[in-house]
């Protein structure tokens, strides 16, 4: 991302009033989330879904490019009295923290380079937790913009290495259009 894309989400996180809510998504997979170990949340913005991991028990880093937005999460963390380890990344210059991470969540963020390296950074068995808008979201909304957009059945084809637990694409109760994929990495 460039600079100017930075800039732009500090002014949105600037102008973001309130918290938002963990991730329905991510709350409806509650079984299948270990209660210890570590992970991460990828550009995940102020950190609502990685304070809900925390909450849980497990030992979160949160990369965003945004350093308002990690600020935001650093002090909601020190409120609810959970560790959040922060890390300013641009995702599409830089690399991501080094694993073995017991969960790897990406929601709401496609960059699709990133996903040659997401098995790596998980440890054996570990879960990677995704949700990304597809094309079809297009139909009912005008954004994001068809270059964030997953075509049908597009995600098998830039992972490799994991075993899926989930895949659906459809209309979500939000209202998007979205894959959503659960995987764990194959042991050994």
């Amino acid at each position: 991302m460039s600079d100017e894309d930075r800039q732009k989400w500090n002014q949105r996180y600037l102008e973001q009033v309130g918290g938002r809510e963990p991730s329905r998504f991510l709350q409806s997979l509650a079984a299948l989330l270990p209660t210890t170990g570590r992970a991460l949340d990828v550009a995940g913005g102020s950190g609502h879904d990685a304070l809900w991991l925390a909450r849980r028990g497990l030992d979160v880093t949160l990369v965003d490019i945004s350093e308002v937005a990690l600020a935001r999460a650093a002090a909601a963390a020190r409120e609810v009295g959970v560790n959040l380890w922060t890390q300013q990344v641009d995702l599409e210059a830089e690399a991501l923290p080094p694993g073995p991470f017991d969960v790897v969540l990406c929601l709401n963020f496609l960059h699709r380079p990133l996903f040659a390296v997401l098995p790596e950074r998980l440890s054996p068995g570990g879960l990677f937790i995704f949700a990304q808008p597809t094309r079809n979201n297009l139909q009912r909304h005008r954004h994001p913009s068809a270059r964030f957009l997953l075509e049908e059945g597009e995600l098998f084809q830039w992972v490799q290495g994991l075993d899926a637990v989930s895949y659906t694409e459809g209309w979500t109760e939000e209202g998007t259009h979205e894959a959503r994929w659960v995987a764990r990495r194959l042991a050994g």
